[in-house]
Order: C-alpha cells, then sequence, then structure tokens
C-alpha cells in the first residue's frame, strides 16, 4: 500500500523546468529567421531561372527582324511557323475552348463571314486593348479595316496570352507585319516583287474540253480564258469535236520562287473541226489586253455566240418543230439550251433592257436593244438579276438572269433568240459583226511582237500533229523577268 502511495505521489510531482532561458529564445528566433531568408533567396533563384528559360523559348520580335526577311513567318529566334498538323489544346483560361493555343508558334486565323478584327482578337484570347493599340501605330495598320471573308491572319501569341506579332497578306505581293516592342506595337510593310514566266501547253481533245485540257496541265482558269478568246467563233457547248487541238502560251506568276497563280494566254491556236484559229494578245494605252487574229482583226465580235457556259443545245432553230406543250407544229424562232435551273445567263451583247418580266408563254423575259438593227431575247428564266432594272444598260458578258422552266417549258432550259432588223436569224449560224481592228498606227509593233508567238505555236502544233498524243504538264520558256 505504501508502495502505491509512493508511486502516485512520483507520478503527480511537479516536473522540472524545461523551458529555454532568454538568451536560448533569442537564438531560436534567429534561427527561424534565417530559415525564412534561406528559403525565400533558393525560391528566388528557382523563379529567376524560370523567367529565363521563358525569355528564351518566347523572344520578343524587333521590326528588323521582319525587315530582313523575305516571309513574315521565317524562324525568328528560333520561333517558327506551326506546320497545318500542329494545334494543342487550349490551356489559356483566356481563349475560347476551341482556339489553338500560341504558346509559340504562329496561329493562323481565317476571316469569317461577317467578321471584324475585334471578333477575330475575341476568339483568341486577345483584348480589346491590343486592338486599339494596333489600330492607333501607324496608317499601315489600316489595312486590317478591308479584310475579307476568306483572307488569313497569322497571330504569335504568348503562352500569357499577349501578341507578339500579327502578320497579314492584304495584296498579293504585300505583307502587313506588326510587332510589340515592349509595350508598343511597331508596323512596317514587306513588298516582294513578283516575277513572271512564260510556258506553253498543248493538247488532243479526246473527251471533252476541261478533262483533256486538264490533263494538258491547264488551270481551270486558264481554261476558261481559252474559252472567252475563242467563244465569238467557236461554240464550245455544241461545236467541240474529238480530236480537235489546242496549243497556248502563257504567263505564270512567281513569289519568292512558289508559282502563286497563272497571268494571261499571250497566244493560242484552237483547231477546231480542221479550221484553225490563232488569237495574239495585245495591250492597249490604257492596259487593257484586247485578242486580235494574225493580221489585226479583233477576236471580239460584237456580240458572244452563247448566252450560258458549257451547256448543250436541246432544240435548234426551226419553222416546223412540234410544240412540246401545245403539241401542234409551231416554229422554234431560236435555240434552247438546256442547263441546270440557276445557271447564269448573260447578256450576248452591250446593249439596253427594253423588256424585262413575264411575256406570255416566254415566262420570264429579258429582251435587250443593241443598237437600232439587233436584239436579243432571253426566256423562260426562274429569276432576274435584280440589280437590273427595265431601261438599263448591260455589258456583253453581263448576268441579266438564271436559267429556268417558267412559261411553257417542260424542262430547265434557256430560250435564246437572235433578231437583225427586227427578223429572227439563227443564232448558231448569223454571221457576227466584229469589233473594231487595230489601229494602222499600231501594225507594226503588233505583226513584229506576233511573228515569234506564231512560229512558236506552230512548232508546237506540228509536234502535236506527229505524237497524236497529249501533253502533261507545262514547259518553261523563258526565265524570270
Amino acid at each position: 500500500m505504501e508502495r502505491l502511495n509512493t508511486s502516485q505521489r512520483d507520478f503527480n510531482a511537479p516536473t522540472p523546468k524545461t523551458r529555454p532561458s532568454g538568451w536560448s529564445r533569442h537564438r531560436y528566433q534567429l534561427l527561424t529567421l534565417a530559415g525564412l531568408l534561406l528559403g525565400g533567396i533558393i525560391i528566388f533563384i528557382l523563379l529567376a531561372d524560370d523567367a529565363e528559360a521563358t525569355r528564351a523559348v518566347l523572344p520578343i520580335l524587333e521590326p528588323e527582324a521582319l525587315e530582313n526577311t523575305d516571309s513574315p513567318l521565317e524562324d525568328f529566334a528560333g520561333v517558327a511557323e506551326p506546320t497545318n498538323s500542329t494545334q494543342l489544346t487550349d490551356t489559356n483560361p483566356r481563349t475560347s475552348p476551341s482556339a489553338p493555343v500560341a504558346d509559340k508558334n504562329w496561329v493562323r486565323a481565317e476571316v469569317r463571314k461577317n467578321d471584324n478584327l475585334s471578333l477575330i482578337f475575341a476568339r483568341h484570347g486577345l483584348g480589346e486593348r491590343d486592338l486599339h493599340q494596333i489600330m492607333s501605330s501607324d496608317k499601315a495598320a489600316q489595312a486590317l479595316k478591308k479584310i475579307h471573308p476568306g483572307d488569313e491572319i497569322r497571330l504569335l501569341i504568348d503562352a500569357d496570352g499577349t501578341l507578339r506579332a500579327l502578320a497579314y497578306d492584304f495584296s498579293e505581293a504585300n505583307t502587313l507585319n506588326i510587332v510589340r516592342t515592349n509595350d508598343t506595337y511597331t508596323t512596317s510593310i514587306i513588298d516582294r516583287p513578283l516575277e513572271t514566266r512564260i510556258a506553253q501547253a498543248s493538247g488532243v481533245i479526246r473527251d471533252s474540253l476541261f478533262l483533256s485540257a486538264n490533263r494538258a496541265g491547264l488551270s481551270d482558269a486558264l481554261i476558261m480564258q481559252l474559252v472567252q478568246i475563242f467563244g465569238w467563233d467557236i461554240d464550245f457547248a455544241l461545236d467541240i469535236r474529238q480530236n480537235d487541238r489546242f496549243s497556248l502560251i502563257y504567263e505564270e506568276v512567281y513569289l519568292d520562287g512558289k508559282k502563286r497563280r497563272d497571268g494571261r494566254i499571250l497566244a493560242a491556236e484552237f483547231i477546231n473541226r480542221d479550221r484553225t484559229y490563232h488569237a495574239i494578245q495585245n495591250i492597249d494605252a490604257q492596259g487593257r489586253a484586247e485578242y486580235y487574229s494574225p493580221d489585226g482583226k479583233s477576236m471580239r465580235k460584237a456580240f458572244l455566240r452563247t448566252p450560258v457556259e458549257f451547256s448543250r443545245v436541246s432544240s435548234g432553230f426551226s419553222v416546223g418543230r412540234m410544240h412540246p406543250v401545245l403539241n401542234r407544229i409551231r416554229a422554234h424562232k431560236g435555240v434552247d439550251y438546256a442547263a441546270p435551273t440557276g445557271t447564269p445567263i448573260k447578256s450576248t451583247g452591250d446593249g439596253r433592257i427594253i423588256l424585262k418580266g413575264v411575256h406570255g408563254g416566254y415566262g420570264n423575259t429579258v429582251i435587250i436593244q443593241h443598237g437600232s438593227r439587233y436584239s436579243t431575247l432571253y426566256a423562260h428564266m426562274s429569276s432576274f438579276n435584280p440589280k437590273l432594272k427595265q431601261g438599263d444598260r448591260v455589258s456583253q458578258g453581263q448576268v441579266i438572269g438564271y436559267v429556268g422552266m417558267s412559261g411553257l417549258a417542260t424542262g430547265p432550259h434557256l430560250h435564246y433568240e437572235f433578231r437583225v432588223d427586227d427578223v429572227h436569224r439563227d443564232p448558231l449560224k448569223v454571221p457576227l459583226p466584229n469589233a473594231a481592228p487595230i489601229d494602222n498606227r499600231h501594225m507594226p509593233a503588233f505583226l513584229a511582237k506576233a511573228k515569234p508567238l506564231l512560229a512558236r505555236l506552230s512548232a508546237m502544233e506540228s509536234e502535236l500533229a506527229t505524237t497524236k498524243s497529249t501533253p502533261t504538264g507545262q514547259i518553261a520558256l523563258s526565265s524570270p523577268r
């Protein structure tokens, strides 16, 4: 019992004092403060290293870097243009979920319908302050007010959402560059010269003009030029035959050593149904390109041969045709061109609209008066060009309406009539009046220009007739000029 009480007393007895003395307390506080300072220094060093690494990855572009570079999307201090396949997940909360990360790459922003620069900036997490600074930086920046759907604006954006640079090709050979330096934006314009090279192509028509010309290396734009040049003499909807041949000499436009587009045709030959047509380009004093035959006569006639492109003739000119709706013999004093509803209809000549509206069994109709002797009629339209009204003047090739089947029609087509002195003539056979020929004063210069081109076309035709095959691709004739 005594042992138990003794143990209890020992357990409950007060313990000796263990708190540090005054000097010990000061030492404890000093050690704590030193530890905090050391930790702060370590954190500062780590943050400084991270900041240096960020500057290395995302350098600020100087204007000189853009001015001394042919392309605004070249590597600038290690910052490269992204490839089409590079599109990362957005980690910046300021940007929209669908916007690609612009961490260290150029981002391509396509201008959409009804777009403006403010909407484009918002989609990429850029604020109104950036927009205001850019638009007030220089007069050159006003080019950004003229953006169009389909244009492309290239942006270089830091990971923190800071716009470092902007590039916009506002014309074929001019690029607007805007670069951030400190807190301001500097603009510059890069002018890159276009190069013109001369090429040639030729082919034999085996199926359709488009397919055969494509196989010969012609773009759609070149094919349409060819059709427009010879369209007054050849009906491309009706006259084209297998084994017809074509040859042309034309320009190609290059930028920075890369082909951008096809230019104008300099000379062309078309052999249709064993009849040969030649056309040579001539530039007049106003800079307009017109085409003439080797003897200086204009290829352009006062009238186009056909008002719709690449359709087929479903009914020709006839005085004894069975009308498909009335079911009786009735003269067909025009030509019907079968074409899909909505196909554009062009005025075949310069003139004035004397009727626009519903015209009996013709349905929606336009009649155009061309001077005192000629008039043309276009019937069964689905709709008119809304910008034109009765009494307006129209130009050759201008769209006046669209193919349909209004009035007495069994299917979509254009009914076209051609009248001379108010007498119906067959549009496919009537001789068309020519435009003015080359002035006699300019004939020597024209003939001197035409001679080598015609010689080259002749050589191409001889080779084509010998091989009886369709060449593929284009052949360069000259170095850049």
